[in-house]
């Protein structure tokens, strides 16, 4: 890439710093970094014309157009953070770039116990869900951790599993060796393009053991849920939501997304059948990331979806409601999760 491109200089500037997680340029005059949940704008100024160049760049990096046929693009840069950029006239006065940074180095929960404000207890229940091969849903707000989130759980996966992941930009990161990674890609003037939802389908075809969705928004939700009801335990995905009863709802509308004209109840006993938990997180008045909520979908009763939190976050601390997930049995056999580990 071009060194004396002045934006390619400033990201990597900012690259040598630490806790930097967002940087996003408004325009040449205002450019700001997040960190620690809070923006704060640098006293930087570039060029128009590097800004174009630098999408030009970027979009050749991820073979893919900009231009005024294409003004969006979503892709990736070479230290594989996660860019969009919008261009003139949807933005006003230059390209609007917003640029999610790559963490060089993905934790572990063994790594870090207190990452997203857990201890080795909820440690040790996550590792059991992943092993006991449940499905999960990761909810939550913008900004808040979602994919990093679901790193640290897909690294617990065993290296024996294959996995076949499905993203709009790519940016889990696995370490399994027997993984095949597919993109979204909305197409050109010359090569037709693939949507999520025919890369789920698709991937049914693929023989996997785990089917990993970035990110569901839209109909890619109602192949993914067959896909979870159909012999596909451990898989995963996450969704947009503020909280868990949000995040049925959200579900709920994604799936009549899909086309399908199917009865609200039918939607439902999909969600039910194919979901085990939703792994709430949030946000800490300090801005720290954090796991809020811990939600089990137990089944149906009449049309209703039936759930119970299991953990709940209060006065900073991930506390158990007293309430046993119904899939105990199930988590101390595959997971080696103690029988009594929610009456301790």
């Amino acid at each position: 890439m071009v060194s004396e491109n002045s934006v390619w200089r400033l990201i990597s500037d900012l690259g040598q710093k630490q806790g930097i997680t967002e940087i996003v340029i408004n325009d040449p005059k205002h450019v700001f970094v997040e960190r620690q949940g809070q923006f704060i704008q640098l006293n930087v100024q570039l060029s128009k014309n590097d800004l174009y160049e630098f999408s030009k760049e970027v979009a050749a990096f991820n073979k893919r157009e900009f231009d005024p046929f294409n003004p969006i693009l979503d892709g990736n840069l070479p230290d594989g953070s996660r860019v969009n950029i919008i261009s003139e006239p949807f933005s006003q006065g230059s390209p609007a770039v917003t640029i999610r940074k790559y963490l060089r180095h993905i934790k572990t929960f063994d790594d870090d116990h207190s990452i997203f404000g857990l201890d080795s207890r909820w440690v040790e229940f996550f590792k059991a869900v992943i092993s006991s091969r449940c499905n999960i849903i990761v909810s939550g707000g913008t900004g808040v951790g979602k994919t990093t989130f679901m790193n640290l759980l897909l690294r617990e996966m065993s290296p024996a599993d294959r996995v076949v992941t499905i993203e709009d930009t790519i940016e889990l990161s696995l370490s399994n060796p027997n993984v095949v990674r597919l993109e979204v890609f909305t197409g050109t003037k010359k090569q037709s393009g693939l949507s999520a939802r025919d890369l789920v389908k698709n991937t049914l075809r693929m023989r996997p053991d785990r089917i990993i969705v970035g990110e569901v928004r839209g109909g890619e939700l109602f192949d993914l849920l067959q896909a979870m009801n159909t012999g596909h335990d451990g898989s995963m995905s996450s969704i947009h939501a503020n909280s868990p009863g949000e995040c049925i709802s959200r579900m709920e509308n994604l799936f009549l997304m899909s086309g399908f004209d199917v009865p609200f109840q039918v939607v439902r006993k999909q969600i039910a059948q194919g979901v085990d938990f939703i792994l709430q997180l949030g946000r800490s008045r300090e801005g720290k990331r954090e796991v809020n909520s811990i939600q089990e979908i137990t089944g149906m009763e009449g049309a209703n979806i039936l759930s119970h939190q299991l953990a709940v976050r209060e006065e900073g601390e991930l506390i158990p409601t007293g309430i046993s997930p119904k899939c105990m049995d199930r988590l101390n056999r595959l997971g080696a999760l103690p029988l009594d580990f929610f009456n301790q």
